[in-house]
Parts: structure tokens; C-alpha cells; sequence
């Protein structure tokens, strides 16, 4: 016990001393989720709108019907209140003091009315919503031509998981968390490399030290460094931003140990090959951002392309940001099939690269000595 407390303590000042740790595990996270929750805080909660001009140069009977039923609709918020000519209706729109400009038809025989849009925004969510809105208000002013009287229309409704109300930040949230301790585990383990290239493994095995509780103390140190980033984060999350959390506490535990661990092997794993701490920094560069916007964090993977899904459904912390969903949103129980399938997955990743990872140690210990 006194040895595991002597390497614990000398573990735990490896890193506070290791900046980069510090700014990967815990500060680049905070920044991040802040960035986009203070973007997309309360989007999913709040009713679309969009500013637009409405140009009737020339009016007429069709282009005052039009018009009086454009103003009806609550989601547009028509600029200055009134009608624009066409030059300042285009000049509003390439200045992008408005999402659109919408033409209405010059003469009673005409039957066209025309949606002007910024090209940089064409393919905007702004944009295609106003551009399907339109299409449905003009079939809708059709029908209304013709006399004929609808017979379906569409009621909307969402259901979720969870029998709470769900918002964006709650999403996001768990999504930060799961990066937070992927990051720690996977850039956390540089001190390693630094170790080995000074001589000091070498050394320590040379000393009555127990290479084992060495191992045991840097893993429960890293723990702890990951029970930090979650609580920080989550406090941060629901006192700053709103997020909700319901908690299945024996499922989130399962999850939070054998992901952090599991990202910990891969560390570990790059830690093994990797011959200066520049070197081992670009690899868990490389992976982290890989993961970071194809694992789900930001956005469900369904709205990818369909040719990268595969992809992001073979990465690891696609599973662990699907399983501290699972417990921190919607409380799912421990004893769900999709939860351990989410596990399972996760841990051969962490099996697999702590195996390779030692092999390599090995080999390059049983190397150094002959």
C-alpha cells in the first residue's frame, strides 16, 4: 500500500505537469461545448422564423390575395412591414439583411412567384425550409383558385426515448462528455513516451518497483481525471446552458469505467510505438479529430452521408457517446440488449489495443536487452 500511494502521488504530479493533457482533457472540451451550445442553445425549442421582403411592384388582384395570405403566415417576418421595390428587395438580400425576397406575380394572368435567395446561402437550412414553404403555399393558393377543398392534411408529432422533454443541448452534452474522456485517455499517456525515451521504464524495472501497482496507480489516476471532466461538464452544461439530465446511475458507471479505460488502452496503444511525444501527439491528433466529427458528437449519424456512416458505425466512441446517451439522457437500464452491443463494441477496441500495446512494450523490452 505504501509503494501504490508513493507512484499515485508521483502519477498525479506527471499530470498536473503535462499541460497538454490538461488542455485536451478538460479545456478544450469546455470551449467547445460552449461554443456550440451558446450556437444552437434552445434551436430545437424555439419556433422557426425567418426575415423576408415581399416585392409587388405592380399590385393586382392575384398579387393582393397572395399577398394578404403571405402576411398570415406567423413564421415570416416580413421587412419594414410592407412591400419593397425589386432593386431594394435585391439589395436587402446580398447585403443578407434577409433570408429571402419573394416576388409576387405583376399582372393577374401572371402565375409565377419567385423566391430570391444569397448564393452563399442557396443550400441553407433557412433557405430550403423557405423554399418548401413557399412550394407548399403555392399549392395550397392552387387549390384555393380552383375551389377545390382539401381532404388530408399532416399532423406532426415527435417522440423520443426518454418520457422527458429532450432539447439540442442535452444531445450535445453527453456527446462533450464522451470526447472530454476519449481525449484524456488518448492523449494522456504521452508521459509514457517521455519516460521511455529517458531510460526511466528502464530504470524502474530495474528497481524492487512493482510494475504493476505502476500500472494500477497511473489507471486510477486517470479516473479520477475523468470523474473530473464529467462532473465539470455536466455542471457547466445544466447551470450555464439548460441541459437536462436523468441519470441511470448503474448504467452509467458500466459505461463511464469501461470507455474511460478503453480509450486509456488506446493511448496506451499509440504510446507504444511512438518514439518522441511529438510524434505520439500527431497520432492522437489524428484519431481525435477523425472520431470527433464522425462519432455523433455534434450531429445524429443518420444525417451523414449515407457512404460514410459505415465508417462512423466501426469507431469506438461513436459507442461510448451512444452509451452515456443511453444512461445520462434517455436512463436507459443496464440490462438493455443495445446498451452492452454498445459496450461490447467499445471494449474489443480497448481489448484490442492494450494487447497490441503490450506486445510492442515487450518486444521492445526483450530487444533493449540483448
Amino acid at each position: 500500500m505504501n509503494q501504490f500511494k508513493q507512484m499515485f502521488v508521483a502519477q498525479l504530479k506527471l499530470t498536473f505537469r503535462e499541460k497538454q493533457a490538461w488542455f485536451w482533457g478538460i479545456f478544450f472540451p469546455v470551449i467547445l461545448m460552449s461554443i456550440f451550445m451558446v450556437i444552437f442553445s434552445g434551436s430545437s425549442d424555439n419556433q422557426f422564423s425567418a426575415k423576408v421582403a415581399i416585392v409587388n411592384e405592380s399590385p393586382n388582384p392575384t398579387s393582393e390575395m397572395l399577398l394578404q395570405q403571405l402576411t398570415q403566415i406567423p413564421v415570416l417576418e416580413i421587412e419594414t412591414g410592407d412591400t419593397v421595390s425589386r432593386e431594394k428587395a435585391d439589395e436587402l438580400v446580398k447585403d443578407q439583411e434577409v433570408h429571402a425576397a419573394i416576388v409576387l406575380p405583376e399582372s393577374a394572368d401572371d402565375t409565377s412567384i419567385s423566391l430570391i435567395v444569397n448564393k452563399e446561402n442557396e443550400q441553407g437550412v433557412t433557405t430550403q425550409a423557405l423554399s418548401g414553404m413557399l412550394n407548399n403555399f403555392v399549392q395550397q393558393a392552387n387549390l384555393y383558385a380552383v375551389g377545390a377543398v382539401p381532404t388530408y392534411e399532416l399532423h406532426f408529432e415527435s417522440i423520443t426515448p426518454s418520457s422527458n422533454q429532450l432539447s439540442y443541448t442535452d444531445f450535445l452534452l453527453t456527446g462533450m462528455i464522451a470526447l472530454a474522456i476519449a481525449q484524456g485517455g488518448m492523449f494522456g499517456m504521452v508521459d509514457l513516451v517521455e519516460m521511455r525515451r529517458k531510460g526511466l521504464i528502464k530504470r524502474l524495472r530495474m528497481t524492487p518497483a512493482n510494475m504493476n501497482i505502476f500500472g494500477l496507480s497511473d489507471m486510477i489516476m486517470r479516473l479520477l481525471f475523468s470523474v473530473i471532466q464529467i462532473i465539470l461538464l455536466t455542471i457547466i452544461g445544466v447551470s450555464l446552458f439548460g441541459a437536462n439530465v436523468y441519470i441511470n446511475f448503474p448504467s452509467l458507471l458500466v459505461v463511464f469505467l469501461l470507455g474511460a479505460l478503453s480509450f486509456n488502452a488506446l493511448g496506451y496503444f499509440f504510446s507504444s510505438f511512438s518514439k518522441t511525444s511529438e510524434a505520439y501527439m500527431g497520432v492522437a491528433n489524428i484519431v481525435s479529430f477523425l472520431m470527433m466529427f464522425l462519432s455523433g458528437i455534434f450531429f445524429p449519424i443518420e444525417t451523414m452521408p449515407e457512404w460514410i456512416q459505415p465508417l462512423s458505425n466501426i469507431l469506438p466512441l461513436t459507442y461510448f457517446v451512444e452509451g452515456l446517451r443511453e444512461s445520462m439522457v434517455y436512463s436507459t437500464s443496464i440490462f438493455t440488449t443495445s446498451l452492452w452491443t454498445a459496450i461490447g463494441i467499445m471494449v474489443l477496441w480497448g481489448g484490442t489495443a492494450f494487447i497490441i500495446g503490450s506486445w510492442l512494450y515487450k518486444r521492445k523490452s526483450i530487444v533493449a536487452t540483448r
